[in-house]
Parts: structure tokens; C-alpha cells; sequence
């Protein structure tokens, strides 16, 4: 038997609003896939309604409803309205028609039924394109760094082009009964939004998960990304604050394995995943991506399988086929896993999105998505430039502060006509900056290098808390030779530095064997937040998309608890619309529906028919 449907309001005309539970409705094993709805009644089976004309007295009503073999269930006599309980042998229509001959009857009519419509009291809620696409434009008032633009391409979407999923909330927005567990940067698990649906993990769990970067039982977010992830799946609906998830109510786990960079470790992401799987989620959603095959990770995700849970993982933001170049743990092929390229807001596949029409499964809203964030955040920039002079502290020469052809970009390099030109031999050429992060949570540190040092020289960065020269006991962040054949990104955690005199630094050490082109660094910032209950945020990617199928998934398996993973991966991939987007882009050419993922029925597997 199929589990039942929440309650829902049955209101009568005459002003009687009473609570029951919706009926059970089972499948029929083996049937082909039909609308999960379409049985159920639209009155309440057993009782109509009579309305009596004004000369009838109250007693003669009350004889009309007994002689017929009928009880009152209530009545409102300045209207002349009976509510009736028919007798069991009777259907409504059997009943409609035997007080349709009474000459006392003005008119009768069933008990109709009437759903809420389940659209949540959240105020941010029109900003929820992907839940309802009215082609609104999204602003950017609710934008923080580093991703404090709004993504323009087809913002105002198409009305339409969302996931449907107000049909499936007049049907299930409770979720809690499935465990995800969000293997991400952590969860902000005091925020608004949270609070209320994060899982119960007990005495051993008091904070809602665990932390395998730091190895303590606080998974505490210090990044935002995890936290925006956790909203999409679950923010609390109706409460009438800030946003909605997917699932109005649901159980978060929180397993922080990136830091505060957004970085994290195989060791650290598998450790996540054993724990989830012990401590029984039933989905788990990942926001994270690699380029190499990683067999434990592989052998992760296969436990994962054996333990019965669905696996939703992110395509890749870098506009690339997956097919061609794989992108982990996409490209696994257990079949539990889910991969999910993103959509812009007019179902177009996002610029930035990855595909495959192997190894991505599905496409979901990705862009321009609000959800929950972890804290307030701020940007610290830095162009070395005052006045056209290095502003850093130095010794020992070398750095320089120049405009980079061709954007006239601000950068500090060495030598000082980098990119042309050469490093001096025998040089220790050091430079730094101090500061103030106190009063903060987390910093990141972020920049773009344009790297080439040859073998036995060294590059170098540094900080110290303390202030100074943060290459006399400071800590290295990273250092040594090579290229990086071109501008890259580079991003550290720099919260051990908070202080009001954290000091950051470059180092250029060579020794007399010859030299390189040297270094350029740009864009240099540090970001910081600090952590409140309140904060949300407006970010793209499908790290966005992900969760938004997490919670579908969630969704499904609480509709349906006895669905397996493979029954909930089969759901999301062939319940789905087939988008002109995605044909040929994944291998279903679908985009999440909420409404059609719910109705898609197949047998669930491992089911044996029981002999009546």
C-alpha cells in the first residue's frame, strides 16, 4: 500500500471545516505508469449535502434525513443547510437522487472536496523562479561575495519553465522521514531557515552531523555554499521567513568535508559518505567536482548503493562535455547516481553548465537561485597600487606593481616587466600586506597567477597572525616550482589568520642555476564571513541545480517509502519533460518535473505480490 497523503481540508457550504485524512490508493502491480491521482475522489464518499427550502421547519428536515436511514453529522438552521451521513449501502449518487424527489429539497449536492493550495507564506518566495517561473526578473538585492552578480543571460525567464512542483506540494511538502545528508562545506544549522529541519542525530550528534576536515562533531559552515545547498532541500516552508525548499519539512545532515576555501580531500569526502550511510540517509547530495577517476571515491559511492541510498551529484560549471572529458564523481556509473547539468530561466542549458549525453542524467534550475547562506559576508580587495606605486611592505627587490597588457589589468609581479624578461638569480624577494579580519568567522583567500618557476626555485605564500614578515614563522599555504601554463585560479582558507594582524605574503627564492618568466598575481581578495542566523544569498551553478533534485528525491522516497534507490533514480530520470535543451546533452533530454517524478509509476523492485 502506498503511504497516506497528508490531511487535507474538507470544507462544507454550510460553514463546517473539518480535518481527514485524504484515502490510501494503491497500485496495481505491474500496471503501466499513470497520474498517482486520478482515483481519488472529488467529494468526500458517504455524505452530501441538503439544502431545504425556507418553509420547512426544522423537524421536518430531521424526519427528510432519519426516514432515508441518514444521520446529521452537523447542521446550520438560519440557512437551512444539513450536513448527512448516508447509510453504508448507499452511494452519493444514490442519496443525491432520493432527496432530488423530495419536494422539501431546494437542492442537494456532495460534500466537495477542497485542497489548500500549497503555496508557501515565505516572502521571498516569487524569487523562487525554479519552483515558480513567472518570467520575474530576479534582482540582486540579495546577492553577497564572492558571487555578488546576478546572471543575466535570460533573466526575466519564460513563465513555465520551472519544476512544477506547487501540484506536488497539494500533495507531500513533509520530507522528514528521509535522511540527506549534504556532503558539502558544512551547514549553517542555526540559520532561520534550518534550524527546525536539520536531522536529530542524538547525544553523539548534538550539532546535526559531523566535520571531517576539522574531525570534530561540528559541522558548521564556513564557506555558505553547503548552507545555500541545504536551503534549496529544505528550507522551512510556510514558516514566513526568508525562502522555501523543495521539502517544507525534512532532515538535513550535515557532513562538512570542504573547508572554508570550498576545498576538500578524498579521505575527507569518503569519510562523509561512510557516515551518512551509517547513520541512515537515504539520499545524499553532492555539490563538488573533480577531473580525475578516483576509485575510493568510486568504491564510496558503490557502499553507498549497498546501503540503499540515492546519490545526486553536479554535473560541472565548466561548459564542457562529460563525455569527452570526465568529471568525477559525475561520471561514475553506479546506478544510484544522479548527475544533473543546470538550466537558465528559460530552460536553456546555463553557459557555464556541463553535459553529456552518457553521463549527465537530468537538467534542473541553476541559475540565479536564492537559497539560505551561512552569514554576513564582505570582500577585501587589494590592488597593490597607491598612487602607481607598490603599496606592500618588501625586502630583498624584485616585485613590482604594474598594469598587465592587454586589459590594463592591477598586478604584482617579478620581475618588474613580467611578462616579459626574466627573475634575477640568487634572490629572496619577499612582499606582504597586514590585515584586520578580527571580529570574523572564516577568510578565504583568493587570487589569479600567471606562474612559471623553474626547478629549484620556488614560489611561495604565506601567512602569520601575529603581523610581519610572514616568512619569519608564519605558515605556507603553498610554495615551489613550475606552471601554470597560463592566468589560474588559486583560492586557501585563511581562517587560522584571524586576527587584526594577519599578515599575507609572495616569496620569490632562486638560486644561481639560471631563472624563468616568474609571476603576475591578480585579482587579489580576501573574503570573510561571519556567521548569523539571517543571511541568504543569490548564486549560480549546478551546484544550485543539485539540490533542487536532492529534494526531489527526498520527496519521492517519503511519498513512497518503499522505494528502493534504484526505483528513486528511475522516477527522477524518466519523470522528467523532455526539453529541446537537453536532447542529446543527457541521457534522459528531460529536466526534473516535481509533479510527473511523483506519478511515475513502475512496481517497486524487491516487492514480492502477496497471495490473496
Amino acid at each position: 500500500m502506498r503511504p497516506r497523503l497528508r490531511s487535507i481540508a474538507i470544507v462544507s457550504l454550510i460553514g463546517v471545516v473539518l480535518t481527514l485524512p485524504a484515502a490510501r490508493i494503491s497500485a496495481v502491480a505491474f500496471a503501466p505508469p499513470v497520474p498517482i491521482w486520478s482515483a481519488a475522489s472529488a467529494y468526500v464518499q458517504g455524505e452530501v449535502l441538503v439544502k431545504f427550502k425556507s418553509t420547512t421547519g426544522v423537524q421536518e428536515r430531521a424526519a427528510a434525513v432519519t426516514v432515508r436511514g441518514h444521520s446529521v453529522l452537523a447542521s446550520v438552521e438560519q440557512l437551512g443547510w444539513v450536513h448527512a451521513k448516508i447509510d453504508t449501502g448507499q452511494t452519493v449518487e444514490m442519496a443525491l437522487a432520493a432527496y432530488r424527489s423530495d419536494p422539501n429539497v431546494e437542492y442537494v449536492q456532495p460534500n466537495y472536496i477542497y485542497h489548500a493550495t500549497a503555496v508557501p507564506n515565505d516572502p521571498q518566495y516569487g524569487q523562487l523562479w525554479p519552483f515558480k517561473n513567472t518570467g520575474q526578473t530576479i534582482n540582486n538585492s540579495l546577492t553577497q561575495p564572492p558571487s555578488s552578480a546576478i546572471f543575466s543571460t535570460n533573466n526575466p525567464g519564460a513563465a513555465g519553465d520551472d519544476m512544477n512542483i506547487e501540484l506536488a506540494w497539494d500533495h507531500i511538502t513533509d520530507c522528514s522521514s528521509v535522511v540527506v545528508a549534504v556532503v558539502d562545506s558544512g551547514v549553517n544549522y542555526n540559520q532561520e531557515d534550518l534550524a527546525i529541519n536539520m536531522w536529530n542525530g542524538g547525544p553523539s550528534f548534538p550539532n546535526h552531523g559531523r566535520d571531517f576536515v576539522d574531525n570534530d562533531n561540528d559541522p558548521m559552515d564556513l564557506n555558505g555554499h553547503g548552507t545555500h545547498v541545504a536551503g534549496i532541500i529544505g528550507a522551512a516552508g510556510n514558516n514566513g521567513l526568508g525562502t522555501t525548499g523543495v521539502c517544507w519539512k525534512a532532515s538535513i545532515m550535515a557532513v562538512r568535508a570542504l573547508d572554508a576555501s570550498g576545498s576538500g580531500t578524498t579521505a575527507a569526502i569518503i569519510q562523509g559518505i561512510n557516515f551518512a550511510a551509517v547513520n541512515g540517509a537515504k539520499v545524499i547530495n553532492m555539490s563538488l567536482g573533480g577531473a580525475g577517476f578516483d576509485q575510493a571515491f568510486s568504491d564510496a559511492i558503490s557502499s553507498a548503493q549497498s546501503s540503499d541510498i540515492a546519490v545526486v551529484v553536479a554535473a560541472g560549471n565548466a561548459a564542457s562535455n562529460n563525455d569527452i572529458t570526465p568529471t568525477y564523481p559525475c561520471n561514475f556509473t553506479q546506478p544510484n547516481l544522479v548527475c544533473v547539468a543546470a538550466l537558465d530561466q528559460r530552460y536553456a542549458l546555463a553557459s557555464f553548465s556541463n553535459f553529456g549525453a552518457t553521463s549527465v542524467d537530468v537538467g534542473a534550475p541553476g541559475t540565479n537561485v536564492l537559497s539560505a547562506w551561512a552569514g554576513a559576508a564582505t570582500t577585501i580587495n587589494d590592488n597593490f597600487n597607491t598612487g602607481g606605486v607598490l603599496n606592500w611592505n618588501t625586502s630583498g627587490g624584485g616585485w613590482a606593481y604594474r598594469l598587465l597588457p592587454p586589459s590594463s589589468t592591477d598586478a604584482l609581479v617579478n620581475p618588474a616587466t613580467f611578462p616579459s624578461g626574466t627573475y634575477g638569480n640568487n634572490a629572496d624577494n619577499r612582499v606582504y600586506q597586514t590585515f584586520n579580519l578580527s571580529g570574523k568567522n572564516a577568510a578565504t583567500l583568493n587570487f589569479f597567477g600567471q606562474v612559471t618557476i623553474q626547478a629549484g626555485d620556488s614560489l611561495n605564500v604565506n601567512y602569520r597572525s601575529s603581523g610581519g614578515d610572514p616568512f619569519a614563522g608564519g605558515v605556507q599555504l603553498i610554495g615551489g616550482s613550475g606552471t601554470t601554463g597560463g592566468i589560474a585560479p588559486f583560492s586557501f582558507d585563511l581562517s587560522p589568520c584571524i586576527s587584526a594582524t594577519c599578515s599575507v605574503g609572495f616569496q620569490l627564492l632562486s638560486d644561481a642555476s639560471g631563472t624563468a618568466q616568474g609571476a603576475g598575481i591578480l585579482a587579489f581578495s580576501i573574503e570573510t564571513l561571519q556567521l548569523n542566523t539571517t543571511s541568504y544569498n543569490t548564486i549560480s551553478g549546478t551546484s544550485m541545480a543539485t539540490p533542487e533534485v536532492a529534494g526531489l528525491a527526498a520527496m519521492l522516497r517519503a511519498f513512497q517509502p518503499q522505494y528502493t534507490y534504484a526505483d528513486t533514480a528511475n522516477a527522477i530520470k524518466n519523470g522528467g519533460r523532455p526539453i529541446a535543451a537537453l536532447a542529446g546533452k543527457t541521457t534522459s533530454g528531460k529536466a526534473v518535473d516535481a509533479m510527473s517524478i511523483l506519478a511515475y509509476i513502475n512496481p517497486p523492485t524487491g516487492l514480492a505480490a502477496a497471495v490473496q
